[in-house]
């Protein structure tokens, strides 16, 4: 049972109570993230999660790592394109002081220049760090690609340029701005009685933020071909379809069909350009929905000599995948596994409150156990092969980078 309270002030709760377990997840989710920003503040959003790390008016920030260590909880945080989440699991004894410590962090970090400087250096480092992953820059090359100028081709890290801008001031301003009561649920997942919602609303529920920003422009796709040469052992190739956006109708049998795609170890390309082939280690796919767009991402790393062989493989696949449609195997062995992945990951607290704040946040609604399943076994043969022919067209973009960063040859 999912309870929903929305305070004065516009903040939501959302309280999921499981009495059988002996935890609980607290996370405060809100509505920003890389696409709400510019090209001179790309990357504040994350900037301004690890600041909240560095030390409140009443904590320092070694004293906010021990308030959870010392009761064996956990804390931490993650920026996305679309939204922020600073949360915590501990056990339910503790669940009041995990509560303070995140509030005390949300309203009272104090941005002090010292800890400014120091954090700059330490995202420098997990910049430095991402660039000598070329497997994961090549998915915000192909963002890129895909979106261009828009913000949601934007890297979430930002840029060395862009973070030695960041002061206390700029990230104040951007709290006002875009930390709104409107823009922010608190998803409490656990053993907790319903009256902890009153605990929240007395941190949360009186606060006010500045005035509710113009919506965003939406995402166009495009069809692009970006290359970067890089010294790597391997070509790691991105290609990139239009997708759904979020909570669109149509998207179980787009979830299906990836799943049939690259899913999955018995999936179509994992069989033909692993197993059968042996082209590449990792090859996989997936879709990514935002509030007004999406994309369907297909990612293979192989030696430079065996690109074109690998694209080609891909093309093939996919065009096989359009002639011939699923079997009745595919889609049953599809649909269990997604109803399998489903129920075990609402095994945790931490994956029940996350799921609870994503739906409040971007659809504002929860839909049952029983209805999701209802929509998984609604999916038919014709629709997934009808949205195979919908995605998989001309229109797509490509991201590569490898030693010598030449495309495959039919891209040239």
């Amino acid at each position: 049972m999912i309870n929903k309270y929305t305070c004065q002030n516009g903040v939501r709760i959302v309280l999921e109570q499981i009495p059988t377990v002996r935890s609980v997840a607290i996370g405060i989710w809100i509505g920003t993230g890389s696409r709400n920003e510019n090209q001179q503040t790309n990357g504040i959003s994350h900037f301004l999660e690890h600041m909240f790390f560095k030390g409140t008016k009443t904590r320092t920030a070694k004293e906010i790592a021990e308030s959870f260590d010392s009761i064996g909880g956990q804390v931490n945080a993650f920026t996305s394109k679309e939204y922020t989440c600073y949360y915590a699991k501990v056990l339910d004894t503790h669940s009041k002081m995990a509560l303070d410590v995140l509030a005390d962090m949300f309203f009272n970090s104090t941005f002090v220049e010292e800890e400014l400087v120091k954090e700059r250096n330490v995202v420098l480092e997990e910049i430095k760090m991402y660039e000598d992953t070329p497997d994961d820059i090549v998915h915000d090359l192909l963002g890129r690609a895909v979106y261009e100028d828009h913000p949601l081709g934007y890297p979430i890290l930002g840029t060395e340029e862009t973070l030695n801008t960041f002061t206390g001031e700029s990230l104040k301003n951007y709290i006002h701005e875009r930390y709104t009561p409107e823009n922010v649920v608190v998803s409490i997942a656990g053993n907790v009685p319903e009256s902890f919602i009153k605990e929240v609303e007395n941190y949360f529920g009186y606060y006010q933020g500045g005035s509710k920003e113009a919506k965003e422009s939406t995402p166009v796709f495009h069809s692009n071909r970006i290359s970067r040469k890089k010294e790597t052992e391997q070509a790691h190739l991105c290609i990139g379809f239009e997708g759904l956006k979020v909570g669109h109708e149509d998207v179980y049998s787009l979830i299906t069909l990836n799943n049939i795609l690259g899913g999955s170890m018995s999936s179509r390309l994992f069989q033909e350009v692993r197993e059968q082939r042996g082209l590449a280690y990792s090859v996989f796919s997936y879709h990514s929905a935002y509030l007004d767009s999406g994309m369907v991402t297909i990612y293979g790393g192989t030696g430079a000599k065996q690109l074109d062989v690998l694209f080609d493989t891909i093309q093939e696949t996919l065009e096989k995948l359009k002639q011939t449609g699923i079997t009745e195997k595919e889609l049953t062995n599809s649909k269990e596994q997604l109803k399998g992945s489903l129920m075990l990951s609402l095994e945790s607290t931490n994956s029940r409150m996350s799921r609870n704040g994503k739906n409040e946040l971007l659809l504002k609604r929860h839909r049952s156990l029983d209805e999701i399943i209802e929509q998984i076994d609604s999916v038919t043969k014709e629709s997934v092969d009808e949205m195979a022919r919908k995605v998989f067209t001309d229109k797509f973009s490509v991201a590569l980078i490898s030693p010598n960063g030449e495309l495959p040859k039919k891209l040239t």
